[in-house]
């Protein structure tokens, strides 16, 4: 299966499964406890946030900001959203990740359990949409599973992108991406795009604060 058959199987999984989004919240203990982190990252000023879902973080960061733009492809996570969140500094937006190009900058990007469901080829083209989004001085914050959450998940040996299958309450099968990041990995591969990062486990996940490349001068 190539990617673009995955990513949208995999959207479909997430426009079927919108009243259980917020399941793992419940009955995961890391998940529960994961957004105190939030305490000590920088996330300040115009925030942009990708993959907003039924905005569990989005009033997280509304608290810190000075306004959140969240996005999110499936409008049947942004309906939650909207009824979860009245902040008035809080826009959503409806639109495809991996074509939507934000019309400003902003001073911080956050995704919270995005990083996993990109595609590895996918990567580098990702970290550049990030990077354009980001105002002069602009940091980015991120936090996602690490390996040791691979056991929760139904992985699927010997594809050519890693993938598992969520099976939804009524028992429906869906594919989706899902890469494990190593933290250390990650760091790596940041570094050779040019980002200055530091991302550190936590539980069985990571959180992640980069900075983009400096864009030449002159």
């Amino acid at each position: 299966m190539d990617d673009h058959a995955l990513l949208a199987e995999q959207m479909a999984y997430y426009r079927a499964g919108a009243a259980e989004y917020d399941r793992p919240y419940a009955e995961r203990e890391d998940l529960r406890a994961l957004p105190a982190v939030l305490d000590d990252l920088p996330i300040a000023g115009d925030v942009l946030e990708l993959a907003c879902g039924t905005g569990r973080w989005t009033p997280l960061l509304a608290a810190r900001a000075h306004s959140v733009t969240a996005v999110d492809a499936a409008s049947e996570v942004l309906a939650i959203a909207r009824t979860r969140i009245p902040s008035s500094n809080v826009q959503f937006v409806q639109a495809d990740l991996f074509e939507w190009r934000p019309p400003r900058r902003y001073d911080t990007v956050f995704f919270a359990f995005w990083l996993s469901h990109v595609p590895p080829a996918r990567l580098p083209d990702f970290w550049t949409s990030v990077a354009a989004a980001l105002a002069p001085g602009g940091t980015t914050v991120f936090i996602d599973d690490g390996p040791a959450m691979a056991p929760e998940e139904d992985v699927l040996p010997d594809h050519s992108v890693p993938t598992a299958v969520r099976r939804l309450a009524d028992g429906r099968p869906y594919r989706i991406v899902k890469v494990f990041h190593d933290a250390e990995t990650l760091t790596n591969d940041l570094t050779a795009l040019g980002w200055s990062a530091h991302i550190r486990p936590v539980s069985g996940n990571f959180v992640g604060i980069a900075k983009p490349p400096t864009p030449p001068t002159g």
